[in-house]
Formats: C-alpha cells, structure tokens, sequence
C-alpha cells in the first residue's frame, strides 16, 4: 500500500520536469549581463532642427579626415560669426601665418586674401574668395580682446596738480585670444581650430586709454603670432600624416 501511494507521488513530478525540458526558453535572444551596443542614434528630439539632416550628418563623421596637399590654401582675416573681415588688414599675423605655412611646403602654395572683393558676408562669401583664389583650403584667422581700466594706489596724488598729469594711477588691463581655423571649402567642415591666449597689464596715466590698450593689443599680437603659426602648423603637418596614413597601398588592392 506505501509502494503504491509513493508511485502515485512521484509520477506528476516526473512528468512536470520532462515537459519543462521541451518547452522552449521564454527569453532566448537576451543578451549577457554588463555587455551592451554603442549609442549611434540621437533620440533627443529637439537636436534635430538645424542646416544637416541626419543622413548628412552621418554620411560627414564616416567619412575619413582627409588633407589633400596639392590644394592651394588661403589665410582670410575674419570678424565676428567668420565673416569676412573688411577693416584696413594692420595686424602682422595673417603675414606671418602665411610665411611659416609657405615654408613648410604643405600645400601647393599659400597666399593672403584680400576682402575687398564683392562677395557676401556669410559662409557663401567665404566659398566665393577661395574660388576666386582658387583654394581648396582657407585658414580663418581672427582676435578678439577685452579690456578693463581703473584707478590704481597712485590716485592719492590727484589732489595735487603734478600727480593729477604725470602719476600712473590708471592700470589698463588687456586680455585676448587668437583664433585660427582651418576650413575646408569643398566640404564645408572644419578640420581644426587652434588658440593662443594672451594678456597684459600697465600702470599709465590718466590720458589717452583706447590709444594706450590698441598700442598694448598690436605689441601681444606681434609676440604671439610666431607661436600661433607654430600651433598651425604641427595641426597641419599631424592631418597630413594621418591622411597619409590612411590611404590605400596600390600594391595591396585585391584584384579580381
């Protein structure tokens, strides 16, 4: 009679683990614990309006950065939202960005452009000077400053009439950077940007301020236009490598 109730007991059990090896998993496909894909799609909706759509946007980060060197490169002055600058060209670094990329020998020649041509002053009229130049390239260059004046310890000396004239009681202090951009004109993209920051400071007297902080703008723009072309031209000379790099050997190509 045990024998009997025990055979009965254990029979649905039996059969209960026999069905449940058939049965197929209920999540077959979920991947690993700690393993996931790389996020490759932007699923915020507001950072979709804009001048790219998404399948130019992809298209441009797939595309390898390339420098090609038998484009002529032009070095353009800019202003504000980098349009064209039109002022009388006195700064020296334009120039000397020039000569050291000339020097260098990475294009197939470099030259200065002027902006009095009637172009527009948008990205268009960027595109329409380097035709007119015939450049493939154009390095914008621009600075921009800010500048602050106060009294200083020696305004004690206002009171008397030889302090008031000759004292150095106002500091001027200038702060700026110099902005470099190399655009590629087919494309539209922009290969790099470099920056060189600059500052100085003076006690001067009381006259002539905005005379007094241009004269101290023109001496840092001199100083730092050397190490601005240095910084130009390592980027460039690194892109040229790295194009280099990345171009198919001939030999290599699999023939079919």
């Amino acid at each position: 009679m045990t024998l009997r109730i025990a055979t009965a007991l254990l029979l649905p059990g039996l059969a209960g683990a026999g069905c449940a090896a058939h049965a197929p998993a209920l999540h077959p496909k979920m991947p690993a614990l700690g393993v996931s894909a790389p996020a490759d799609e932007d699923h915020f909706r507001r950072d979709r309006a804009g001048g790219v759509s998404e399948d130019g946007l992809r298209a441009i980060l797939e595309a390898p950065v390339h420098l090609d060197p038998t484009q002529r490169l032009g070095v353009l002055p800019v202003s504000d939202s980098y349009r064209p600058e039109r002022g009388v060209p006195l700064p020296a670094v334009p120039a000397e960005l020039t000569r050291s990329l000339e020097a260098a020998g990475l294009f197939q020649a470099t030259s200065e452009v002027s902006t009095d041509w009637p172009v527009d002053g948008d990205v268009p009229g960027l595109r329409e000077l380097a035709a007119r130049y015939r450049s493939g390239y154009l390095l914008l260059y621009r600075h921009r400053f800010v500048d602050e004046s106060y009294l200083n310890a020696w305004a004690w000396l206002y009171p008397t009439l030889v302090g008031a004239i000759v004292a150095p009681s106002r500091t001027l202090e200038t702060a700026g950077v110099l902005e470099a951009t190399l655009f590629d004109v087919r494309s539209g993209t922009l290969l790099f940007t470099v920056y060189e920051r600059v500052r100085a400071r003076s006690d001067e007297t009381p006259w002539d301020d905005d005379r007094k902080l241009r004269a101290m703008q023109m001496r840092l723009l001199e100083q730092a236009a050397g190490k601005l072309a240095e910084q130009v031209v390592s980027k460039v000379r690194h892109l040229a490598a790295a194009s280099q790099g990345s171009q198919p050997d001939a030999g290599s190509a699999v023939r079919t």
